[in-house]
């Protein structure tokens, strides 16, 4: 007896094969899940055009930014090991963050920019929300025209760019937050992320750096300019800077677990890493009438003006928290065009994994605003 397919899976799969061979991406992987099983878990495209090789589902990729949300899982279990307060101030930790200094004048043109002592310490829930001022100079041209000018390009060292808690500024925050992590538990991020999160939940394909074994599955990364797409081969070694807001690589099936734990509050089959009470509180607004507010770009070819949801959506522990479109659930993303969604009210994850530049670039917003639209209304 044939098995039948569900016509929703059909018609996301027909998408995103659509996708691929109309050239929007190269290659994709999307999972759903709901808090215990994948529902789907399929893979398009070419993984290596150059070479011809078919996309694997268990292929991985550089999940740059979607490392985030691992640190601030981390942050919140030495807040509920009684190790560290989500007010206490950073500098009490790290002590190049006190008595930083704030931009008080900008001018792009003039090349020209001064400072002020900031009125308020940085706070950890503030490194948590974005919300400290701490900023990307890619997504800011101010904070990049003040590393071209002083050679300056450590977030201890560079200014920020607003008074903490006064804006939402997207930024290094969860970089500070992993040197913190070290500073209290004795580890490296990398050893503390392994130790405490993916090996307890079952990620054997997530880390900083790829075994020689499985460089065969890491995905290429491609580069859209001027009408076209460019293929970056891989290099002989493949390797992210341990750091707290990105350098991970990982798969699908491997996030998913991340996910699910997440939708399980906290707990994924005999492990629980975080309290009930401590997911939902990552899942609502931290940041009260501050909004997420559209990022600029200082590097087209990195990254267009991000993110959706800019104006009305708010920022949690550690996650972009929906306020009109899927109210209530959390999501983020990577710079190669990597996302997720966690809803806990729909008891659904998403996971849409490219590896292309810029981020946001309109081929990738069509696939990830088309497969979560399919999904909904699919109800996978």
């Amino acid at each position: 007896m044939a098995i039948m397919v569900p016509p929703s899976t059909i018609v996301l799969s027909s998408f995103l094969s659509d996708a691929v061979s109309h050239g929007d991406v190269p290659g994709v992987v999307v999972l759903v899940t709901t808090p215990d099983r994948v529902i789907y878990h399929e893979a398009f495209g070419k993984m290596n055009v150059a070479q011809g090789v078919e996309m694997r589902k268990d292929a991985i990729f550089r999940i740059a930014s979607m490392t985030k949300a691992l640190t601030s899982a981390g942050v919140m279990m030495l807040v509920e090991e009684g190790r560290l307060g989500l007010d206490d101030e950073v500098g009490k930790y790290l002590p190049a963050f006190r008595d930083k200094q704030v931009i008080s004048r900008l001018d792009l043109a003039a090349g020209t920019y001064e400072t002020r002592p900031a009125r308020h310490a940085i706070t950890i829930r503030q490194l948590l929300t974005h919300t400290s001022g701490i900023g990307y100079s890619w997504s800011d041209p101010g904070l990049a025209m003040i590393e071209k000018l002083t050679g300056k390009t450590s977030t201890a060292e560079l200014p920020l760019v607003h008074e903490p808690g006064e804006k939402w500024t997207y930024g290094a925050g969860p970089r500070v937050l992993g040197e913190v992590i070290e500073k209290i538990a004795g580890l490296g991020i990398e050893v503390f992320l392994k130790t405490r999160i993916f090996q307890p939940l079952g990620m054997p394909d997530t880390g900083y750096s790829i075994a020689a074994a499985k460089r065969e599955r890491v995905v290429t990364q491609h580069q859209h300019k001027d009408g076209g797409i460019t293929e970056i081969p891989n290099p002989e070694t493949i390797a992210g800077p341990p750091r707290g807001d990105g350098g991970l690589l990982s798969t699908a099936a491997d996030y998913s677990r991340f996910v699910q734990m997440m939708l399980n509050r906290g707990q994924l089959g005999s492990v629980r890493l975080l309290k009930p009470e401590t997911v939902r509180e990552m899942g609502v607004n931290h940041t009260g009438e501050v909004k997420v507010r559209l990022q600029p770009s200082s590097k087209p070819d990195f990254s267009n003006p991000f993110p959706l949801g800019a104006g009305d959506d708010v920022w949690g522990l550690g996650f972009q928290v929906a306020t009109m479109q899927r109210p209530g659930s959390m999501s983020w993303a990577g710079i190669h065009n990597t996302f997720f969604r966690i809803d806990s009210k729909e008891e659904l994850g998403i996971i849409i994994l490219m590896q292309t530049l810029p981020f946001y670039n309109e081929a990738a917003l069509r696939v990830l605003q088309g497969v979560e639209t399919r999904v909904y209304e699919g109800s996978l």
